[in-house]
């Protein structure tokens, strides 16, 4: 006869591997909207699972190296040799995924908020999607860093740098609010961005509404504004630099990063340029003002910048310069 103890640590070990492997998943490249379906349905069949979840998940990148030794890198492939694999940490750690589901001490009753604020940071070309404790998720984008911290009156998120994208979990009590140097957003259940410019903090929604306003001291002109899907603002901590409302597909193609893409919608080659600097070591220069504010469309990875010259050299005619390994140089025809 099988006791209730067994069955129940069966139950806990099934739940451990369903877990991992959901964690395995999204560290791949092939998240789909199909999984992440599969995922919530898995977590609303019980709420005891997102701890569970995000446990795994702070395990499994504690494994992430900082950096791969050059002693674990792969050799060069010999004539007629097929290349090695490029990524032998991560296919280290995967490796070990098993292991930690299986005798990781994770506690899958008594869950509780976090009262350490948490630290999460991309790096170059890297976005993560990442659970929160409270059942939301943030997909981060390349080079960001936040700082997370789920108290239990408040789910407060400071973004140092870079951008993110929220799915807030509903929680009317407890308010979840992104500050960005002095401009603050806040929402109860929705979906959201926040990107911090050069010229100020921009705030994209996808679903719901969003409270946005400036934290800075008074005296300043009042910045309180409401957003709804669709709308796009552009705030500094005493103006609000520019406002869109009622574009959800150009707010879509603006996140089209979250699935490693770069959407061009009438964008200049400059925009274009930078856009694409944000992901890659070798930068992309446009040598010629003339040319900077030329206006392109196109759909391209995010990791591909030589695919989005090739193309802007066919459809303007210009000159490239790729002989540097770091560099792109777009210019006009020398014969201009």
């Amino acid at each position: 006869m099988v006791s209730t103890h067994d069955t129940r640590s069966r139950e806990r070990e099934a739940a451990r591997d369903a877990a991992a492997a959901f964690v395995a998943r999204m560290d791949g490249d092939a998240w789909s909207e199909a999984d992440e379906a599969q995922l919530q349905a898995w977590l609303a069949e019980n709420p005891l699972r997102q701890g569970l979840l995000l446990q795994v998940q702070s395990q499994w990148y504690a494994l992430t190296p900082a950096a791969v030794p050059e002693e674990e890198s792969a050799p060069p492939a010999q004539d007629g040799e097929e290349a090695a694999p490029a990524r032998p940490a991560l296919l280290a750690r995967r490796g070990l995924l098993a292991g930690i589901a299986a005798s990781a001490a994770v506690a899958v009753t008594g869950v509780r908020w976090s009262s350490a604020p948490a630290v999460y940071e991309t790096k170059l070309g890297e976005i993560r999607r990442l659970p929160l404790a409270d059942g939301s998720v943030m997909t981060m984008n390349s080079g960001s860093e936040l700082v997370v911290d789920m108290a239990g009156r408040s789910r407060d998120i400071e973004l140092a740098q870079g951008e993110a994208w929220f799915e807030v979990a509903k929680d009317a009590k407890r308010p979840f609010v992104v500050a960005a140097g002095d401009v603050r957003v806040r929402a109860v259940g929705t979906a959201f961005s926040v990107r911090r410019r050069e010229t100020g903090v921009e705030v994209l929604v996808t679903e719901g509404v969003v409270e946005t306003w400036s934290a800075a001291p008074a005296g300043g002109p009042d910045l309180h504004m409401r957003l709804e899907a669709g709308d796009r603002a552009t705030l500094s901590a005493h103006a609000v630099i520019d406002y869109e409302a009622g574009i959800p597909t150009s707010v879509d193609r603006s996140l089209a990063w979250r699935s490693g893409m770069i959407d061009l919608d009438g964008r200049t080659l400059y925009e274009a340029a930078n856009e694409f600097n944000r992901y890659n070591a070798r930068q992309i220069v446009i040598a010629d003002p003339r040319i900077a504010r030329e206006q392109f469309d196109g759909l391209f990875r995010i990791n591909d910048p030589e695919g989005f010259a090739e193309a802007v050299k066919a459809s303007l005619g210009i000159t490239l310069d790729t002989s540097h390994p770091d560099l792109i140089r777009i210019s006009l025809n020398s014969s201009d």
